[in-house]
């Protein structure tokens, strides 16, 4: 007999992820002010929320032998968004530490577990994979910016104005939660991949099982 149908599923918990990523790519692209400031705070918020839904997920929408990398990422999302939500650490550089070492950390966990699932034959797989993807390049382009960056120009009847690497990082974090937003609303929108895992849990099924249909 099949178990009732969960409330919360993967689906809804790229959707979450989605609408968290997106307001954060939202709040940064129509801030005038791109400081280290509000990258943090923008950056924390978005840690901090993403984490909570990782965390209840965890226990709500997976299996016992498939938690421990929302359990993971849930932790690494709390340390940094904590980190990153003091006012008075909010500097230039440590905005740099603190998204490089989360993009890095939680890109790294979410890469394996996306290629442990592979190889599982789950569906969820490649999500996984991308999302881990595009964090471990989020670092690698943060650290890419040298150092005390500033490049002074200049727009025709507007005046002179000058990039700096803050403005380039923070602007650098918004493109990446605007990406994650949209690819996790296009995954969460399409719930048969997307709950076969859960359901496959919940019948007893194992997920390449549910991926192949449910044929034992």
């Amino acid at each position: 007999m099949s178990a009732p149908a969960r409330t919360f599923t993967v689906r809804h918990v790229q959707l979450v992820r989605a609408l968290f990523a997106a307001a954060a790519a939202l709040m940064i692209t129509f801030s005038p002010d791109h400081s280290a400031a509000v990258g943090l705070a923008v950056f924390s918020g978005f840690a901090l929320t993403t984490a909570l839904v990782l965390a209840l997920s965890a226990w709500l929408v997976f299996p016992a032998g498939s938690r421990w990398p929302y359990v993971l990422l849930a932790a690494l999302g709390f340390l940094f968004g904590m980190a990153g939500g003091v006012p008075a650490w909010r500097t230039d550089d440590l905005f740099f530490v603190i998204v490089v070492a989360w993009g890095v950390t939680t890109g790294v966990v979410e890469l394996i577990a996306g290629l442990r699932a592979r190889r599982a034959g789950e569906p969820t797989a490649r999500d996984a994979i991308t999302v881990g993807a595009f964090g471990i390049l989020l670092g690698i382009l943060l650290l890419a910016i040298p150092a005390g960056f500033t490049q002074p120009y200049a727009i025709k009847d507007a005046g002179e104005f000058v990039l700096t690497g803050i403005i380039l990082g923070v602007g650098m974090f918004g493109g990446y939660a605007a990406i994650v937003a949209v690819f996790l609303g296009i995954a969460g929108l399409t719930p048969k991949r997307a709950d076969a895992v859960t359901t496959a849990s919940d019948d007893g099924l194992s997920a390449a099982e549910a991926a192949r249909g449910g044929e034992r």
